[in-house]
C-alpha cells in the first residue's frame, strides 16, 4: 500500500513539472496567433504573458503556508477546477482582459501544482535518491517544452484555433486530478510538525543556495532570450540556424538530466554543483567569445548538458539543510528561482537596448560565475552530510 501510496505521489510530482513546463515554454509559439486573434501588436501581446509568471510566483510564495492550512489533496482538486475556469474563459472569452485573468489563473495553477509536486519529491526520498528523483522530475519540464511546441505547431498548422493548444495543456491536470482522487497525501499540520519536529534555524547554506537559484535561472533564461539576437546580428546566422542554437541547449540540457540522475546517486552533492557550475561558467565565456559557427553548436550543447543538474541540485541541497525538508524551506527556493524567471527582461533587455545582446550574454556569464562562487562557499556552511 506504501508503495502504490508512493508512486501516485512520485507521478503527481512528474506531472505537475510537465504542466508549468508546458505553459511556460508554449508561449512563444502561440503569441503571434493571439495577438493577430485580438488584432494588437505582438510586442503588446508579449506583456501579457507576464500575468502567467505573476501567478506562478504569487502561488509558489504563498503556498508555503497555505500548505499547512488547506490539504494539498484539497488543494489539488481545487486547483482542478480553477483551471476548467480558465480554459473555459480561454474559449469563449474576447477580450486582452479576460485573456489575462485567464493567464494569471493558470500561473496560479500551475504554481500550487508544481510546489506541491516539489515538496512531495523531498518528502518521499532521502539523501542523494532525494537529488536524483528531483532531477528526473525536472526533466518532464523539458521533455513537455519539447512536446508541447510540436504540438502547437500541429494545432496551428492546420488552422485551428488557438485555444486548442492550451485545452490539450488542459489535460496533464486531468491526469493530475484522477490520480489526486485515488491517493493518499501525506497530512502537513502546523501543530502536529510543533509537537513532533524540534524547530530548526536554517543557516546560511539555505540563503547561499537562494541566491544561487535567483543568480542560475536569471542568469540562464537571460543567455538563451539573447542567443538568436546576438547569432543573427552579431554572427550573421540565419533565424532557422540561430534557433537550432537554442534548440541544441535544451535537447543537450533533457540529456543531462537523465545521465545526473543516476551520477547524482554516487556523487556529493554539494562537489558535483562545484563542478557543474565551474564548467557552464567557462563554456558560457567560451561560447560568447568564439567566432567558428561550427564550434558553437557544440560549446551551447556541452553547456546545456552541464548546465542541467544545477537547478535541481541547489533545490535538493536547500531540503537537506534541515532534519526535516519543511514546504517553506522549500517554497523560499523555488520562489527565488521564479524571481530570476519575473527579472529576465526586466534586466536584460535595458542592457541590451544599451549595448546590445552580446552584453547581455556577458551578464548572464557574470550570473553563473557568482552561482559558482556560491556553491564554493557553501562547501563551508552546508549541513546536508550531517542531516542525511
Amino acid at each position: 500500500m506504501m508503495q502504490i501510496k508512493r508512486t501516485g505521489l512520485t507521478w503527481i510530482s512528474f506531472l505537475s513539472y510537465a504542466l508549468t513546463g508546458a505553459l511556460v515554454i508554449v508561449t512563444g509559439m502561440v503569441m503571434d496567433n493571439i495577438a493577430h486573434y485580438f488584432n494588437v501588436p505582438v510586442t503588446s501581446m508579449s506583456n501579457t504573458f507576464t500575468f502567467l509568471n505573476a501567478g506562478i510566483l504569487i502561488a509558489i510564495f504563498l503556498n508555503a503556508w497555505l500548505m499547512e492550512l488547506v490539504p494539498l489533496k484539497k488543494q489539488l482538486i481545487f486547483g482542478f477546477i480553477l483551471m476548467l475556469v480558465a480554459i473555459a474563459g480561454l474559449v469563449t472569452g474576447h477580450s486582452i482582459a479576460i485573456f489575462s485573468a485567464c493567464m494569471f489563473i493558470l500561473g496560479v495553477v500551475s504554481g500550487i501544482t508544481m510546489s506541491i509536486g516539489t515538496f512531495l519529491i523531498t518528502h518521499l526520498y532521502e539523501g542523494r535518491q532525494r537529488g536524483a528523483r528531483l532531477l528526473f522530475t525536472d526533466s518532464f519540464f523539458s521533455m513537455a517544452g519539447t512536446l508541447f511546441p510540436i504540438i502547437a505547431a500541429a494545432v496551428l498548422s492546420r488552422q485551428l484555433p488557438w485555444y486548442v493548444v492550451y485545452c490539450a495543456i488542459g489535460l496533464i491536470y486531468v491526469a493530475i486530478f484522477i490520480i489526486t482522487l485515488f491517493t493518499e497525501f501525506p497530512i502537513l499540520s502546523k501543530n502536529s510538525q510543533q509537537k513532533s519536529e524540534p524547530k530548526e534555524k536554517w543557516g546560511p547554506g539555505v540563503f547561499l543556495l537562494a541566491l544561487a537559484a535567483l543568480c542560475y535561472i536569471l542568469g540562464q533564461l537571460g543567455f538563451i532570450a539573447w542567443v538568436p539576437d546576438y547569432a543573427t546580428k552579431a554572427l550573421g546566422f540565419e533565424l532557422g540556424r540561430a534557433g537550432q542554437l537554442v534548440g541544441n541547449f535544451w535537447t543537450a540540457y533533457m540529456v543531462g538530466m537523465w545521465v545526473f540522475s543516476v551520477v547524482l546517486r554516487f556523487i556529493d552533492s554539494q562537489k558535483l554543483l562545484v563542478l557543474l557550475t565551474a564548467l557552464a561558467s567557462l563554456l558560457m565565456y567560451w561560447f560568447n567569445h568564439a567566432q567558428d559557427p561550427n564550434m558553437l553548436h557544440i560549446i551551447i550543447a556541452a553547456l546545456g548538458f552541464f548546465s542541467s543538474a544545477i537547478y535541481t541540485t541547489i533545490i535538493t541541497l536547500g531540503s537537506q539543510q534541515t532534519k526535516i525538508a519543511s514546504p517553506k524551506l522549500v517554497n523560499f527556493i523555488l520562489t527565488c528561482g521564479t524571481v530570476g524567471t519575473m527579472l529576465t527582461f526586466v534586466v536584460t533587455a535595458p542592457i541590451v537596448s544599451h549595448d546590445g545582446p552580446h552584453a547581455a550574454l556577458t551578464t548572464s556569464n557574470g550570473l553563473y560565475l557568482t552561482v559558482f562562487i556560491c556553491c564554493l562557499l557553501l562547501g563551508f556552511v552546508t549541513k546536508h552530510r550531517a542531516n542525511h
